[in-house]
């Protein structure tokens, strides 16, 4: 009686495999969110928590976007600030008035929507590129992935942005394929919203856009499909309905044109310094930082000095090219760690390893079996590949590691790369169970006699 009934629980569980995934997704989101707690102080990784809780209790105590102190980078307090993103500040302040000023329950509402939205996508994504089996796989790595349910309970921008990039690759890879004129609109609204979300999380995302556009229209191209203007119109048009707000609440405090944010000129300052001399130190003392900021410009605004350090920033690669070239190559191994540090906590050792450092093999091998699968079409074999929707994930990936590599590198930088590389992740682990129980015909037997 007993194993009747595991079993009839065992074909429930194979016959929806993907909600299962997205409960144990949001099972260990939710137990780093109480592990995390209701306090929020600076961990390995999440440093950014402290300042958007800060902030969010700014905002909801009508403050506006500004702190009570001197705060990073060196805004006075009191003063407007650009420097974070605002679609977050405003998420938590929206929790902080519902549930009060409470950082653990936006840390649950963010773990229970992340948890289901990113494997859900990651699914899907899967799917698109290579089948339903992978897109399982895909979206079960994506459910135990460390980092991934680490930064999900962390009061932060990356489990929004690196899901919102998840979808706007899949309705780029939607419309880039699609043959149906009554769906091109649609497909152009479910992207520009994607688009719009993503953005303005993290406006690094807009360096991307043209690759992104690009890449859509010349796959149309190739297919003989109708050129996709009105959706692409629609699709910018959505996107700059959500940036404009931003752009004029900006012009409105600093009395000059800030598209979002203010903190690209401050990144490419600090990452190209020449105390870096030709080795990047990926992270130096707070004070350190401030200490660089020349003292003739620490009058200006938080968006004047931004502008200004990233013109200074610019004389410092044009002032010795050569220096940067070795500078930005020396960014390379910090951005693709996933080796043990004696430097790093055990916190961040674990999340490393059990991680990327796991999964990068079978990363590389997906990449791999991509590759020689398309190296078998006829005609331009790169062509056949950069334009395939395996194409756009590895064009992503160079391009978004690219940004990095030559500004300024963070290992959590590169998250939104290892979301893209899981579904070749799980084509690996998916193409290697095959072989072995090809090569053991006992334990096919053995698989295809299981409910």
């Amino acid at each position: 009686m007993i194993q009747t009934s595991n079993n009839n629980i065992l074909k429930k569980i194979a016959a929806q495999p993907l909600p299962v995934i997205m409960t144990a997704a949001v099972l260990l989101r939710l137990a780093m969110a109480f592990a995390m707690g209701d306090t929020v102080v600076a961990l390995p990784g999440i440093f950014d928590q402290v300042s958007y809780h800060n902030l969010a209790l700014r905002v909801v105590g009508g403050h506006g976007f500004s702190f009570g102190e001197l705060w990073w980078p060196i805004t006075p307090a009191d003063a407007p600030t650009a420097h974070w993103s605002f679609l977050y500040t405003l998420y938590l302040s929206l929790i902080y008035i519902l549930f009060g000023p409470h950082p653990l329950a936006a840390r649950i509402v963010q773990a229970v929507i992340v948890g289901i939205a990113h494997p859900y996508i990651t699914f899907h994504l899967g799917e698109k590129l290579f089948s339903k089996t992978v897109g399982l796989v895909a979206a079960g790595i994506t459910a135990v992935y460390v980092y991934f349910f680490y930064y999900g309970a962390a009061l932060m921008t990356e489990p929004f942005y690196i899901t919102a990039i998840l979808f706007s690759l899949y309705f780029g890879i939607r419309l880039s394929e699609n043959m149906d004129r009554k769906l091109d609109v649609n497909l152009g609204v479910s992207l520009g919203i994607s688009l719009g979300i993503t953005v303005v999380l993290r406006q690094v995302f807009l360096l991307f856009l043209p690759f992104l556009f690009l890449w859509i229209w010349t796959v149309r191209f190739r297919r003989r499909v109708e050129l996709p203007l009105l959706p692409s119109l629609v699709s910018i048009v959505l996107m700059v309905a959500f940036i404009l707000p931003a752009s004029l609440y900006n012009y409105s405090r600093f009395n000059r044109f800030v598209l979002l944010n203010t903190n690209s000129g401050y990144a490419f300052f600090w990452g190209n310094h020449p105390i870096h001399g030709t080795k990047f130190i990926p992270i130096l003392p707070t004070e350190t930082y401030q200490e660089m900021i020349p003292e003739e410009l620490r009058h200006l605004d938080e968006a004047a000095l931004d502008q200004e350090l990233l013109k200074r920033g610019i004389q410092f690669v044009t002032d010795d090219p050569a220096r940067y070239l070795l500078l930005s190559l020396s960014r390379i191994p910090p951005y693709f760690m996933f080796w043990y540090s004696s430097d790093s906590s055990t916190l961040s050792n674990i999340s490393r390893i059990g991680s990327f450092g796991l999964f990068l093999p079978f990363m590389l091998y997906g990449l791999w079996l991509s590759v020689k699968a398309k190296a078998g079409e006829q005609g331009n074999r790169f062509l056949n590949l950069l334009f395939s929707p395996q194409g756009l994930l590895m064009l992503f990936a160079i391009v978004y590691s690219a940004v990095h590599i030559l500004t300024w590198t963070l290992i959590r930088y590169r998250l939104p790369v290892d979301a893209v590389l899981i579904p070749f992740a799980g084509l690996a682990l998916v193409e290697l169970t095959q072989r072995i129980l090809k090569t053991r015909p006992q334990l096919l037997r053995q698989y295809q006699r299981e409910p």
